[in-house]
């Protein structure tokens, strides 16, 4: 579970990112992030990964605040940044046994883990290769591993779906949905409405860092208009904020 609670994020003393915004994301739900460039999606993401402090506000992860318990929180996490080019010197396998060093996963079930996620995603053959020489797919790829590795509860993911070839798409969204059933969170962000739409159990949308509408695709589809469109229906929410 996530609560966010009041959480306002301002840059340069001037540009409000996140406006006093509130959420709660229950476990065993998927939740999709949806709002257009500058919305303040990342800046949101980088708050509960603790990446980013909020200016006021609090954010607990299955109770724990993100401030507060940092380490106890960021243990149960597993998140996947925006861009997949970081750590390019490694190989593969470096990176992803310097995410399992920082997460301290055992040894004794460490490479296993590593083996059948790198197998699910087609990476076996890349692991000891440097990731300077990867695609971005493979790039996007291997972020995915890393942050599986730990066998996080709760999954935050910004734009995962990014540069993932459709097999690999299939196969990350299948274990989304088994992560959720299994009881646990899922929340990412997307801009590719349908992905929302078949994947979600709900969305957030947000505009100028405040969500304009929490709920169900049918609730927003009743709530504004029935158009089939997504992206018609997501520009009338934004407009009508």
């Amino acid at each position: 579970m996530i609560k966010i609670s009041n959480v306002s994020k301002t840059y340069n003393n001037s540009i409000k990112a996140i406006d006093n915004l509130s959420l709660n994301i229950k476990s065993g739900e998927i939740v999709g992030f949806i709002g257009l460039n500058g919305a303040g999606k990342t800046t949101l993401i980088k708050m509960m990964t603790g990446i980013l402090r909020p200016d006021s506000g609090s954010i607990t992860i299955n109770g724990m605040d993100i401030v507060e318990d940092a380490l106890d929180a960021k243990q149960i996490i597993g998140y996947i940044a925006d861009s997949p080019d970081m750590f390019l010197r490694l190989t593969g396998y470096e990176y992803i046994n310097f995410i399992a060093d920082i997460y301290k996963v055992p040894l004794s079930v460490r490479k296993k883990r590593i083996n059948d996620l790198a197998e699910k995603f087609n990476l076996l053959d890349q692991l000891n290769k440097p990731m300077q020489g990867y695609s971005h797919g493979n790039r996007q790829k291997m972020m995915v591993v890393a942050c599986l590795v730990h066998n996080p509860k709760v999954w935050i993911l910004d734009e995962p779906l990014i540069g993932l070839d459709p097999k690999s798409a299939l196969v990350l969204k299948n274990m989304m949905k088994e992560h959720a059933k299994s009881g646990n969170t899922v929340f990412f962000s997307t801009h590719v409405l349908e992905v929302a739409e078949k994947l979600c159990d709900k969305v957030a949308i947000i505009n100028e860092g405040k969500i304009v509408f929490y709920g169900t695709l049918d609730e927003l589809k009743g709530k504004y208009s029935k158009k089939d469109d997504l992206e018609k229906l997501f520009m009338e929410v934004v407009s009508h904020e």
